[in-house]
């Protein structure tokens, strides 16, 4: 992979800080924290039913084997329903099973084999339905959850019956499963007067305080939920953490002794939602030049067996149905399909992939109609101009679109290695190539407005160093060093006099999970506001030292907006004004001396954002994250494996706080990407079984999956003045890049005939569905 010198930015492109630990095996995750004296080991029973009515759950044998200390069923909780969104889903099943996998049982043994050896002897007797398994079933029976959505702008009839082009077709994607290298886990440990410490691999640890409260019947205040690292979470510890961490308090509580629960890779797969397949239904009217005028689209997404946050998940998907591209007229609408599938969640793009996914292909499809070259026809319809306003009323402002598919279209050697592949694929027998530009314009900010709030806490010491706490976890994306990054360039230090601690509901209550990109948005814009209250506090203090003069209303100064005491800068572990300076630690210690707090706790909320669910207009984001990339794609025609023989990225991320950070996170997604959309497949059994449940039979990307050539490169850009530092999140736009290598396959095929005809393809395109359609294309 190629990259561009980092740049000094804040902090420098300074190392992820847990980067020593992680690869020379000393970060602690959480079944590596030692057992304490008496602590017991759980274990989960899971039903191997999709669909069934209980009868009977025996579970004698099983509490009678040696080492089992407990047997718990529905009965134990003190309350079993729970939801993110909507209460519907049970800790454990009690009258039906609604999935495989669903828990039915708790065993808690002396040992983890004990544990896992008692749990296959319970029995479990039901009178077994018929699973509803597919989004074809459920709408064929009327199986949904919640009612539909629409959002529309124009009129779509109208325009449709004077277009000059219509396609229609149906456009459907997989799930995708996790992956996340630590499984979930949990380890509850009891205090004095009922209290709990539940330490859980969660992105949501307020979630998981407040779940965990209410499946043991205890006041929120009773319990601490602390989360250190997580070794990965994409979305799939968001909400279904909480479940496992309810699970290991009640064995915690009815046991008096602490819990351990670790799921296993087989037992995490078959039992955790994924990505949401989804079924869509589509007609588009566009213009000889390709212009589109018209989109109708009707999203169908598999929720599975509960609500979880799938109406987020779908909202955001129909928010991203026009990608980067403008839609003059549009309808679109959205349903969540009921299925005896576990539960699908939240992954890293919480439903815009599948929504952009569709308007990807749709403008594929329109060239190869029109003949013309899919780039010229996706800058055609680009964000640009005065046309500006999405689907939803919100206006793209500080629109860089046409500047990222200009500039990549040059610097990947578009035109010569079109022509290229259109050659190669005239001549060559064994392989086809393919090549593809898309792009990314994703929305910042979670669409449910009261979660767009964070706190933090700064503590300076007499050392002139600095302890910070936030609601934002750690789970590998780099969080925690993009925030020391701020508060050290605030105060002017080495990024080392900053350390981030592990986060707890007893410092940061009410935090949001840290999700829709925007933990560092959030949680670093509450830092900073701390910080710039202690500054304020430490700069009026040198200005008494060296009286000099001061402003008026300082007093009133709330941590936002331009610094009062502009004159008074840190830089360098320094402290000035111009004419006097002082060492930082030597001001600390004065202030402390002076009885001068050198602690602050701030809250942040995220301006200007609003949504009106009855209109479907508004400004749900507070600003987009855009980019571009283009993927050149070789298919074997005998097995129908692809490589992707070169990538380009180049992404507007604004001014970047950690250069080297956002090069991981934009490497990452697309990668991750690249997997859902040609590898990653997930196989069910006539049961609802999941068969692909663990690595030997679910295929991730690995290093042969990586593009031959991986060149990423960003724009400067500080006109986002909205978000902290001028920067943009991260985490999942770049995922909606992995799309290239899809319609890069989509070209390929399209050559397969001579006549060069569209192609009706399914994501994930794996080797099996490529091989598939081109015997098919052959053929027809």
């Amino acid at each position: 992979m190629t990259k561009r010198k980092y740049q000094t930015r804040l902090g420098t492109s300074s190392p992820h800080d847990s980067a020593i630990t992680h690869v020379s095996g000393q970060s602690e995750f959480i079944d590596d924290k030692p057992p304490i004296r008496g602590e017991l080991h759980v274990a989960l029973a899971l039903s191997p039913y999709a669909n069934a009515k209980i009868k009977k759950i025996d579970f004698k044998e099983a509490l009678e084997q040696p080492g089992v200390v407990a047997v718990l069923t529905a009965k134990d909780l003190a309350a079993n329903l729970w939801g993110p969104i909507t209460k519907d889903q049970p800790l454990l099943a009690e009258d039906m099973v609604s999935y495989c996998g669903e828990p039915f049982a708790v065993v808690v043994a002396k040992s983890h084999r004990e544990a896992y050896q008692a749990r296959d002897l319970i029995k479990l007797e039901v009178n077994e339905k018929t699973p509803v398994l597919s989004i074809p079933e459920s709408q064929k029976s009327g199986l949904f959850l919640g009612e539909s959505c629409c959002i529309q702008n124009g009129d779509v009839e109208k325009q449709l019956k004077q277009s000059a082009h219509i396609l229609e077709g149906t456009f459907s994607n997989k799930g995708q499963e996790h992956f996340y290298l630590e499984g979930q886990a949990a380890i509850v440990y009891p205090g004095e007067q009922g209290q709990l410490t539940v330490h859980s691999s969660s992105q949501h640890p307020t979630e998981v305080q407040h779940i965990v409260a209410s499946a043991v019947g205890i006041a929120f205040n009773k319990v601490v939920s602390i989360v250190k690292r997580m070794g990965g979470g994409f979305g799939g510890k968001e909400s279904q953490s909480s479940h496992i961490a309810a699970l290991c308090a009640l064995a915690a509580t009815k046991t008096n002794s602490a819990c351990r629960l670790i799921l296993d890779k087989d037992d995490d797969m078959a039992m955790t939602g994924k990505r949401h397949p989804f079924l869509n239904d589509y007609k588009v009217g566009f213009s000889e030049d390709g212009k589109i005028e018209a989109l109708k689209v009707n999203f169908f997404a598999d929720g599975g067996a509960f609500v979880d946050l799938s109406p987020a998940i779908l909202q955001r998907a129909m928010f991203h149905i026009d990608n980067a591209y403008y839609l003059p007229h549009s309808y679109i609408e959205g349903r969540i399909c009921k299925t005896n599938t576990a539960p699908n969640t939240a992954f890293r793009g919480f439903g815009g992939p599948q929504g952009a996914a569709v308007i990807e292909s749709i403008l594929e499809d329109i060239a190869v109609v029109l003949k013309k070259d899919a780039y010229v026809i996706r800058r055609l319809n680009c964000y640009q101009g005065t046309d500006l306003t999405t689907p939803y009323g919100q206006a793209v402002e500080n629109n860089v679109l046409p500047e990222l598919f200009d500039r990549l279209g040059e610097s990947s050697d578009y035109k010569r290695r079109r022509q290229a592949v259109k050659l190669h694929n005239l001549s060559d027998k064994f392989t086809l190539k393919g090549l593809s530009i898309t792009a990314c314009k994703f929305g910042i900010s979670f669409t449910s407005k009261f979660l767009n709030q964070a706190s933090a806490q700064v503590n300076i010491h007499t050392d002139g160093t600095l302890q910070v706490s936030t609601g934002a976890t750690e789970m590998g994306q780099g969080v925690n060093t993009k925030i020391a990054g701020i508060v050290s360039e605030a105060f002017g230090l080495a990024m080392s006099s900053v350390i981030l601690m592990p986060t707890s509901t007893e410092k940061n209550h009410n935090t949001s999970a840290t999700a829709a990109s925007s933990g560092s948005d959030l949680n670093g814009s509450a830092a900073l506001k701390a910080c710039n209250l202690l500054k304020a506090r430490l700069a009026k203090l040198f200005i008494q030292k060296f009286e000099t003069p001061t402003i008026s209303a300082e007093n009133e100064y709330d941590g936002e907006g331009e610094f009062p005491f502009a004159q008074v800068s840190f830089k360098d572990a320094v402290v000035s004004d111009g004419k006097n300076s002082m060492p930082f630690v030597e001001l600390i210690q004065l202030a402390y001396m002076n009885r001068i707090s050198l602690g602050e706790y701030a809250h942040f909320k995220t301006p200007k954002i609003w949504f009106d669910r009855e209109t479907g207009k508004g400004r749900p984001f507070l600003y987009y994250t855009n980019g571009v990339a283009c993927s050149e794609v070789s298919i074997d025609r005998f097995t129908g494996e692809t490589k992707i023989i070169r990538t380009d990225i180049l992404m507007d991320l604004g001014r970047r706080i950690n250069e080297g950070i956002d090069y991981g996170q934009v490497s990452g997604a697309f990668v991750q990407s690249a997997g859902w959309v040609t590898t990653e497949d997930l196989y069910y059994s006539e049961k609802g079984a999941l068969i692909s449940h663990s690595p030997t039979t679910y295929k991730i990307p690995s290093i042969q999956d990586l593009p031959r050539e991986f060149n990423i490169d960003f724009i400067e850009n500080e006109t986002n003045v909205l978000n902290v530092r001028k920067s943009k999140a991260v985490g999942e736009p770049p995922f909606l890049l992995g799309l290239s290598v899809w319609n890069a396959v989509k070209n390929a095929l399209s050559y397969v005939k001579k006549d060069h005809t569209e192609v009706s393809l399914p994501l994930p395109a794996t080797a099996e569905v490529i091989l598939t359609k081109i015997d098919q294309l052959e053929n027809s």
